[in-house]
């Protein structure tokens, strides 16, 4: 066979996925460097941001150190958050819980409901006004090493692959994009971090990370059941016992709110269907009222790093660095990460810049990794590190109570002065998370299954008919890109053992098990045109038989730009 052969392209700083994180170092570089650094910006969506449903509460301190004049330039953060509203609910009813008894770093004064899509879209004008080379509709499938070892690049582009896995009639090789750096930015889970935190050991001296499946919805809903800025949470109901996880209600502009719902995937029971949990959320007096005679306008869901502090792997390898939420920087009990990612991408940017000036590449930047460890990222993760395995070994009161005390024993350490490390005095130390998410999976045996409603059409919806609302897209000729390590572990293990949970785990009905029609006969189905890349499969399979892929440039979610 003759061996493929690809242009190549080179570049100072190639970066991978246009998210906050991936824009924020492009822009960062550019205003360092201007036209003395090379920048180019590969993104797998059709165009920037049509992977990115997400509407969040956006901390602008990233914002503010990457672009002061934001406001001035037109940055979308139009609704300032005016409300925050706390609840633990029961079945028809809630409890309210007081703001005064909620730790200062809750309060979400001075953040802003955004459409993360939009801004994504905002800063890469700003990057291209730089000068940045933007490439949407270019899946980075594959690493490029050295003679050493070191990343030297990706290899993006490539289409015309058939269902068997091997060039069609219309098959294009790619291109090699060359670095003197590679920046890795794919958000939650990506293929070429997780290979790269594997080949190069980064894991080998934290915690396992730890995951979320964030569902989402957004609603217009009627004029008179709008508050804009208001934000609420709530946890219990209807999760109860069986998961960790809780809810959002965003209310932005134009009569829109962003209504989500986050299920920890360190639940046991497999028979848990998170999916479903949310559609039956929905039905709670205290989100219906909102929601009642409004109508769904987009679908789509996400993993969400919840390892936190202890987490974090190393961030450096030889060539490049990993950005954002492809190292785990979201902030657990605030649910965010948005700044995060933009802070880790400018102290990148900024690490690479002073490299590529004394004549450097390719090697490690540890002067980023020291910028996290020592810098903002680190006050805003290092104090809450206990709430997420306080939640995951002791449940809802206990975080409450502890993890309440953790946050606000830190609140106490800023006020005097000592920083974050005072929470380092604390009795309860550094708490480890313990098994992974997959592992945490328990016997279908022990459990007994789950009885949901039937989504009523108006208020829920069954999964198909939402995965639409995703604009979901994929080619239906080319190869899956969910790829089993094993075939037969889906009937022959999981399906006895765990009642196959893939068909309930995957929010977009990607997976089942088919039979014939007196039932026997089981098959294992990879619908792979429902994917919309929240990446579950690839973190909750009990025998990490699943692994996600990027499929050929562009396909996936298309979420609208509002």
């Amino acid at each position: 066979m003759t061996e493929m052969t690809r242009e190549s392209v080179e570049y100072d700083v190639v970066i991978v996925g246009a998210g906050p994180a991936g824009l924020s170092a492009a822009i960062r570089l550019k205003q360092l460097g201007g036209d003395d650094v090379s920048v180019v910006v590969l993104e797998k969506g059709s165009e920037v941001g049509a992977h990115i449903l997400s509407g969040a509460v956006l901390d602008p301190s990233g914002l503010d150190a990457l672009i002061p004049d934001w406001k001035a330039k037109g940055a979308p953060l139009n609704t300032p958050v005016s409300e925050d509203r706390f609840y633990v609910l029961g079945e028809a009813g809630q409890l309210r819980l007081p703001n005064f008894l909620m730790p200062p770093l809750m309060s979400n004064h001075g953040t802003y409901i955004v459409s993360m899509g939009s801004v994504c879209r905002w800063l890469a004008e700003q990057a291209e006004a730089l000068g940045v080379e933007i490439f949407p509709g270019m899946a980075a499938s594959a690493l490029v090493t050295g003679d050493n070892g070191e990343v030297r690049g990706v290899v993006a582009g490539e289409f015309g692959l058939g269902k068997d896995g091997k060039p069609g009639p219309n098959y294009e090789p790619g291109m090699e994009l060359h670095g003197k750096y590679v920046m890795i930015a794919e958000g939650v889970r990506g293929s070429l971090a997780k290979q790269i935190i594997a080949k190069y050991g980064l894991a080998k001296d934290c915690d396992v990370q730890k995951y979320g499946l964030g569902i989402k919805e957004l609603w217009e809903v009627k004029p008179e059941h709008h508050r804009p800025g208001q934000v609420t949470h709530t946890m219990g109901w209807p999760l109860g016992g069986n998961a960790g996880g809780g809810s959002f209600m965003y209310h932005l502009e134009n009569n829109q709110v962003y209504v989500g719902f986050v299920v920890h995937l360190n639940y046991e029971n497999p028979h848990l269907y998170p999916y479903m949990e949310f559609q039956r959320f929905k039905h709670h007096p205290l989100v219906a009222r909102v929601l009642e005679g409004g109508k769904r306008v987009a679908y789509g869901a996400r993993a969400i790093s919840e390892g936190g502090w202890q987490s974090l792997p190393k961030l450096t390898f030889p060539g490049g660095a990993l950005l954002g939420c492809s190292a785990g920087m979201v902030n657990v009990p605030r649910i965010k990460g948005n700044h995060n990612a933009m802070l880790s991408g400018k102290a990148a940017a900024e690490a690479a810049w002073e490299a590529l000036q004394a004549g450097r590449a390719s090697d490690e930047l540890a002067a980023y990794e020291e910028s996290v460890r020592t810098g903002p990222i680190m006050a805003d993760l290092r104090p809450v590190r206990n709430v997420k395995p306080l939640w995951s070994k002791y449940g809802m009161a206990a975080s409450l109570a502890l993890g309440g005390f953790d946050m606000w024993a830190a609140n106490l350490s800023a006020k005097l002065g000592l920083g974050p490390r005072l929470s380092g005095l604390n009795p309860l130390g550094t708490l480890a998370h313990g098994k992974t998410d997959a592992e945490a999976t328990g016997r279908a045996k022990r459990f007994a299954p789950i009885d949901y409603p039937k989504p009523d059409g108006v208020l829920s919806f069954d999964r198909l008919t939402n995965v639409a609302f995703s604009f979901t897209n994929h080619e239906e000729s080319q190869p899956a890109h969910l790829k089993l390590v094993d075939p037969e572990i889906p009937i022959s293990d999981n399906l006895p053992k765990y009642a196959e949970p893939a068909q309930r785990y995957c929010p977009a009905g990607v997976y089942e098990v088919v039979r014939d029609d007196d039932g026997s006969n089981p098959r294992f189905q990879i619908n792979f045109q429902n994917c919309v890349h929240c990446k579950t499969c690839d973190i909750k399979d009990p025998a990490q038989n699943i692994v996600w892929t990027v499929p050929q440039g562009g396909d996936g979610p298309n979420y609208p730009n509002m």
